[in-house]
């Protein structure tokens, strides 16, 4: 399978090497672009990829192209591949609040699917709802699904309106577990505890509570 990575970052990274070692795909199959040399070279050195600076180069002749590039830089970014992509190359888009309308115009492209991961998917533990355009074949959607698949969980659902509600659940939900820990922890230390027990005490019953929350529904 050949992918063309547009936005080398974190999680960019995650997907990545994902996808290596559920052997999805091969190095020499993969390509990313990054305006950083610095990020370049770490992911080359790393995963034995190719890598460049020219957008337009990772997307050219690759079977899938996954949009991994900070929301406030989509419009440039787009504007580098207007009109450049074939009709049956998918795109992936992971970018938060970015619309398959935005995507599609920008783009001058139909074959899209637009996905929505949380902050988990970077340790393969992430819940990522996705849908699709009609221009996307059966065969293309299980692709998407096996690439989404890698960060942990995948939904593909069929209106776009449920991103935006997974957004508010899903993908803010991390931030509110993470204020929960906190507080437990400071807790602890209040009553006693020194912070490291502290720490032990609640990300095990949070781990363990979860777990059994997910056996018992």
């Amino acid at each position: 399978m050949k992918i063309g990575f547009v936005g080398g970052g974190n999680m960019a990274e995650a997907i990545l090497s994902s996808i290596l070692t559920k052997e999805l795909s091969r190095p020499e199959e993969i390509i990313v672009s990054d305006v950083a040399e610095t990020r370049r070279d770490y992911l080359q050195k790393r995963f034995h990829i190719q890598v460049t600076a020219n957008n337009l180069e990772a997307a050219k002749g690759r079977e899938i192209v996954i949009l991994a590039v900070k929301p406030q830089v989509l419009n440039e970014v787009m504007a580098g591949l207007k009109n450049q992509l074939k009709d049956d190359q998918l795109v992936i888009s992971i970018i938060a609040g970015k619309s398959i309308n935005t995507l599609n115009s920008g783009l001058a492209h139909n074959c899209i699917v637009r996905s929505m991961p949380n902050t988990p998917a970077q340790i393969g533990e992430g819940m990522t709802v996705w849908t699709a355009t009609s221009s996307v074949t059966p065969g293309q959607r299980r692709y998407a699904a096996s690439i989404l698949g890698v960060m942990g969980l995948e939904i593909a659902v069929d209106d776009e309106k449920y991103l935006d509600m997974a957004t508010a659940v899903s993908g803010s939900g991390p931030a509110y577990v993470f204020l929960f820990v906190e507080s437990m922890i400071a807790a602890a230390v209040q009553l006693g505890f020194t912070p490291e027990i502290a720490q032990k005490l609640v990300m095990q019953t949070l781990l363990g509570s979860s777990h059994f929350a997910a056996k018992i529904r």
